[in-house]
């Protein structure tokens, strides 16, 4: 239980770093959010918790085919909220990464890739 609770600590730091960071510089908060975080936390803790080899390489592979259909919403999103505000554009830019996420399974799959 304890190291549950180090890793939910640990990773909520990160997240009010980059919050906080994101307050004093948009650039500085963008930057620190772009960073792997979250998949270099991840891949630290599998290692650490012993997972095998294949598991710990697998989750890199996956993240890498996973984040190229959350590219899109950045660009759709700035736009939006500019035009429809906050949370209309959340949630359309959510829609743009399910439609960008379906695209990208057809892709991935005539390459032999499976997603799902």
């Amino acid at each position: 239980m304890a190291w549950i609770i180090t890793k939910y600590l640990a990773t909520a730091v990160i997240v009010v770093i980059v919050s906080e960071a994101a307050k004093y510089s948009d650039k500085l908060g963008g930057f620190i959010a772009a960073l792997p975080i979250v998949t270099i936390l991840t891949l630290i803790w599998l290692f650490i918790e012993g997972q095998p080899e294949e598991k710990i390489s697998n989750h890199a592979t996956y993240t890498l085919w996973y984040v190229i259909p959350t590219l899109p919403m950045f660009l759709a999103f700035p736009f939006l909220y500019s035009w429809i505000g906050f949370w209309p554009s959340l949630l359309a830019s959510l829609f743009v990464i399910l439609i960008s996420f379906a695209g990208l399974v057809l892709v991935a799959k005539s390459f032999g890739v499976d997603l799902l």
